[in-house]
């Protein structure tokens, strides 16, 4: 984050388009689920400022949901809590959810659209749901960097992390049980100061193929980069798309 330098903060968009789109915004919520929470940047944000009788904060890595439980801590009025689970099998009874935000997740599963089953399975029969997911060519010029310093040569090649559930094609997955209602992109810059900023994103991204002792070795990586390629800052970007959908045949 600390690279992005245009494109407005994810959560305070979920929040505008909840409010834009809810069916009866004078009704409190009762419950909301924030899908692959990580570790609670938005579950913070819609806490505060959708003010819902609770929420329910769901990822299935351990660490990430310690973290968001420490990141979010109590919040006056509003019943807070992280459950570590399956988005396949949410710990949700039927029709219960009036909100279920599912941002950046869908694209780990190899099965998208069996997890929006179950995203629909929760929502009530008025429920809303925001589904976050980015293009298939986000961040390209750091595959082009990667294969120019002959660090992965294939860089360019590899499958996009984001395959499964893409900008080109969460809404046809949303579509299949959900009603979609808007479909919003919005480009997302950054920009490296240099080889050795950009080796902390590089080294932990699973996309690559380094060689042993690069990955997770930010500053080993960076000395590989210096060694090859001048020195300059690297600009990127990433297109966000928003879809938001509401539970099938409801009421507009």
């Amino acid at each position: 984050m600390r690279a992005k330098i245009s494109g407005a903060p994810v959560p305070d968009t979920l929040v505008r388009l909840v409010r834009a789109h809810r069916g009866e915004p004078a009704r409190r919520l009762e419950l909301v689920v924030d899908i692959g929470c990580g570790r609670g940047t938005s579950s913070r944000v819609l806490a505060e400022q959708l003010r819902p009788a609770r929420l329910v904060g769901l990822d299935a890595a351990p660490a990430l949901i310690a973290e968001a439980r420490k990141r979010v801590g109590r919040i006056r009025g509003v019943q807070v809590g992280f459950l570590q689970g399956d988005f396949h099998r949410m710990p949700m009874p039927g029709s219960s959810c009036d909100l279920a935000v599912a941002a950046f997740c869908l694209y780990h599963s190899p099965r998208p659209e069996d997890a929006i089953v179950e995203i629909a399975r929760a929502l009530r029969p008025d429920g809303l749901s925001v589904l976050v997911t980015k293009a298939l060519d986000s961040y390209r010029e750091m595959d082009t960097l990667l294969a120019a310093a002959g660090l992965d040569p294939r860089a360019e090649h590899h499958e996009s992390l984001y395959a499964a559930a893409h900008s080109g094609n969460l809404a046809d997955l949303a579509k299949q049980n959900l009603d979609v209602l808007t479909v919003e992109h919005e480009e997302h810059r950054f920009t490296f100061d240099g080889h050795d900023h950009a080796a902390e994103y590089l080294a932990t991204n699973p996309k690559y193929d380094l060689a042993p002792g690069l990955y997770g070795n930010p500053g080993a990586l960076a000395a590989t980069l210096h060694e090859f390629i001048p020195d300059r800052p690297i600009t990127t970007s990433s297109v966000i798309t928003y879809v938001v959908a509401r539970t099938r045949g409801a009421r507009s």
